[in-house]
């Protein structure tokens, strides 16, 4: 049986499963990140493929860069959404899941721009001062 998996904006518009294994989480702390949702942006990623969306009249995109877009919900203001330009693959924050998600925290990147006003949590995953490396 394929990893199915389900979630929500905060007011129930938009609606969306995905099909088969989810990345680990990746922690992003970039300034971007840090502004779209109050912390840091904490998301998972599947292939576009293998995610249905329902309530997608709600769903807007933001051009964050000339290299990626924001969804989030027009009704509620739900940050849902992560995608580079021309990616096959979207990220998900990952907060937006249904419990159990069954997700584990893999990374964080960007941790040289991280906000003054919290540490950064001792977690036993890798921290990368920019973007991960391509090796990893």
């Amino acid at each position: 049986m394929q990893q199915k998996n389900g979630g929500r904006c905060l007011c129930g518009a938009i609606r969306f499963e995905t099909v088969g294994p989810l990345r680990t989480v990746t922690a992003c702390h970039c300034s971007q990140c840090r502004r779209q949702t109050g912390l840091y942006y904490a998301a998972t990623s599947v292939r576009v493929e293998n995610m249905t969306l329902e309530g997608e009249e709600t769903l807007s995109w933001y051009r964050a860069s000339d290299e990626a877009r924001r969804g989030f919900c027009s009704r509620c203001g739900s940050a849902l959404f992560w995608q580079a330009k021309g990616a096959a693959s979207i990220s998900i924050l990952a907060g937006a899941f249904d419990q159990p998600s069954g997700l584990v925290m893999g990374e964080h990147i960007y941790c040289a721009d991280k906000g003054d006003f919290y540490q950064l949590p001792e977690d036993g995953v890798p921290h990368y001062p920019g973007d991960r490396p391509a090796s990893a």
